[in-house]
């Protein structure tokens, strides 16, 4: 029987960005008050009124200048802690550029790395994550490779188009994070809503 190894993935499903990204857009003027608070209804919203780029270089601002103040899904570091408690290994992988496509040029994995810093992962007294266990991939292709390489057991992402990749590590059983509910049951993953259930859906 293989040793379990979780590999979760980082933006959208450790972090919310939801409050975020509506906050800074407000204070920008780039929304009005009725567009709900959520990271994909701020998206639309832009879109639909033709400024793309504006979407785009809020993404660099937010994961770089402003990442400080995203917020861990709830339930999610509990879960990491529980994993430690029960000896159950768990990795933090993640396609993530490392410079924005347009604004400013922050630094976009050491923003994650502070983040994980500053909410208890690498801490021992916390979560205990070892930092080599937090990998944060340039490409899509690289992430996957990373997933086998690490010899996830099980892997968990808010993406249901990364989890069906063809390329997709075939031993490891695809987790789907939907916290709104967005995407259908499918027999390619096991769907998971919120945090706290994970282990239960994960049949541990």
């Amino acid at each position: 029987m293989s040793v379990l190894h979780i590999g979760v993935d980082f933006d959208n499903t450790i972090v919310c960005y939801d409050a975020l990204f509506y906050r800074v857009c407000r204070e920008r003027g780039l929304i009005p008050a009725n567009v709900p608070v959520s990271k994909s209804e701020v998206r639309n919203y832009l879109r639909r009124m033709g400024r793309e780029d504006d979407w785009t270089e809020m993404q660099g601002y937010i994961y770089g200048a402003r990442m400080s103040e995203a917020a861990a899904f709830p339930g999610v570091i509990e879960f990491f802690r529980d994993c430690r408690m029960n000896g159950i290994n768990v990795s933090i992988i993640s396609h993530k550029t490392r410079y924005p496509y347009r604004g400013e040029p922050y630094d976009l994995h050491q923003a994650a790395l502070a983040w994980l810093e500053n909410q208890g992962f690498f801490d021992l007294d916390q979560i205990g994550l070892p930092r080599d266990k937090a990998v944060f991939e340039l490409t899509k292709h690289a992430k996957l490779e990373r997933i086998g390489s690490f010899g996830c057991t099980h892997f968990i992402d808010d993406l249901p188009e990364f989890l069906m990749e063809s390329s997709f590590p075939t031993n490891t059983r695809r987790i789907l994070f939907d916290p709104n509910d967005h995407y259908p049951d499918s027999p390619d993953y096991v769907r998971m809503q919120q945090w706290p259930a994970a282990m239960k859906v994960l049949g541990l």
